[in-house]
């Protein structure tokens, strides 16, 4: 059986840049084995899979996988997918609801002249802030110093709206490019509250990256060892969800843009937006643009 794929950058206006996404259009029938395998074989930071979907009032069963575990939910796949989704279809609809792991996952669709551009998500599920690190903790797993660490706003915690990431504020932009990731530490210090990653921002934003209210990076274990992400919509709405939460805005809308990617020559622009009302958050929704790339068909040995 030819199985169709397209692939996508995700969180960018622009080819080869923002996070690569391949999303699998034919995957009725995959194992959960296969669709690791296939995960592992594109490589990249995740890989979706798309499937009929349980509940006729949804559009589609998706899928998430990284090059090693299944995740279940994730930002930059769902953007991504429902780009696809939206481009493949004669009747292109506004709104896709896709069933995953963490739930139902509302999908808006961006279009600019009539085109289809990006999309937008809605999390899946309120902000859990499961649990507080150390800087010291986290300070080791990125190869710095508590000092680079900045706690007044926040300290490091575990948090999510679908699936948890360890989320961190540095000083300054000079600590964010210098960060590398410590086995050893990682190791030591991860799992913590379900999250094995840490998404660390700061808010000290040189004039060249005018436009976005912060920058960050994320860190997570791949098929070879660490990878860095260039762009993690998961962990940017847990963050943004997050910094609602402390801001003292009781109603309205917290706007916040975030950067990533551009130490590894793949800038991406995550937008993200949070509803409060009365104080408490109501929804989290993080969006962006995104541009295909290739498409073509597999076959599997043994398939028919």
């Amino acid at each position: 059986m030819q199985r169709r794929y397209i692939t996508v950058d995700v969180f960018t206006d622009r080819a080869f840049g923002g996070n690569q996404l391949a999303v699998v259009l034919d995957a009725g029938g995959l194992s959960t084995a296969q669709m690791q395998a296939i995960a592992t074989e594109f490589n990249y930071s995740e890989t979706t899979f798309v499937l009929p979907p349980r509940d006729k009032a949804n559009d589609a069963e998706v899928r998430i996988f990284t090059p090693v575990r299944e995740l279940p939910f994730a930002g930059h796949p769902n953007v991504g997918t429902a780009f696809v989704l939206a481009r493949c279809s004669n009747e292109p609809r506004p709104r896709l609801l896709f069933e995953e792991k963490a739930g139902i996952v509302p999908v808006e669709i961006w279009r600019e002249q009539g085109e289809v551009v990006g999309a937008e998500l809605t999390a899946p599920q309120p902000l859990a802030r499961l649990a507080k690190l150390s800087a010291a903790e986290v300070a080791a797993c990125l190869s710095l110093t508590a000092d680079d660490i900045k706690i007044d706003r926040h300290v490091p915690e575990a948090v999510g709206v679908g699936t948890p990431f360890v989320v961190a504020e540095l000083h300054s932009r000079e600590a964010l490019r210098r960060a590398s990731a410590d086995a050893a530490a990682f190791g030591r210090t991860l799992p913590r509250g379900g999250a094995f990653s840490v998404y660390f921002y700061t808010r000290d934003i040189p004039a060249a990256e005018a436009g976005c209210d912060l920058q960050a990076r994320m860190f997570m274990r791949g098929a070879g060892g660490f990878a860095e992400d260039p762009a993690t919509g998961s962990a940017t709405v847990a963050a943004a969800a997050l910094l609602a939460e402390l801001d003292p805005l009781r109603d309205g809308e917290l706007e916040l843009t975030g950067g990533q990617g551009f130490g590894m020559g793949r800038p991406s622009i995550l937008r993200t937006t949070v509803e409060k009302e009365g104080g408490a958050l109501l929804n989290a929704y993080v969006g962006g643009h995104c541009v295909q790339m290739m498409e073509g068909t597999f076959k599997l040995a043994g398939e028919g």
